[in-house]
């Protein structure tokens, strides 16, 4: 087992999230546990954005290279799909992350789904989606009519 004063848990926590690098996997909500047992074997429990998320084998390579990396030697990363991830997970730290990338942050938990989105550039709220699909399937491409600039918009998933 490794030693020093890094846990694996953080240094897991620690991992980037492959589709959107500003947030790590534990900013993202998708970091469920990370469990030594004595022997010093690591088992990493992610939860996906959604099922068929493409990011998921670039996950599990991040977490193991991190993990092997700090001097782990056996480590296992599961996927657990119930319950299922929510944006709802997203603590306002995220969300200062996303917007200061330039990317909209979806509503706090408890709120409804915006008609309109706040632009990550300009503030304004007049702003409307101009493709449901975005560069990865978790965002939408929005635009900004009072600064002209398109943006990405993570989607609100309850």
């Amino acid at each position: 087992m490794p030693a020093g004063d890094v846990t694996a848990w953080e240094i897991v926590a620690a991992v980037p999230d492959p589709e959107l690098p500003v947030l790590t996997l534990e900013d993202l909500g998708v970091l469920r546990s990370v469990d030594v047992d004595q022997s010093g074997s690591v088992l990493v429990t992610l939860t996906p954005t959604y099922s068929g998320c493409p990011a998921m084998d670039a996950m599990r390579a991040d977490v193991q290279r991190a993990l092997l990396g700090a001097g782990y030697r056996n480590v296992a990363i599961q996927f657990e799909l119930a319950p299922a991830w929510t944006t709802d997970q997203l603590g306002p730290l995220a969300r200062e992350h996303l917007a200061a990338a330039g990317i909209a942050p979806p509503g706090e938990p408890g709120t409804p789904v915006a008609l309109s989105l706040k632009c990550p550039q300009c503030g304004s709220l007049r702003t409307r989606e101009a493709s449901h699909f975005g560069a990865t399937s978790c965002k939408a491409l929005w635009q900004c009519s009072a600064c002209g600039e398109p943006f990405e918009h993570l989607k609100v998933l309850r």
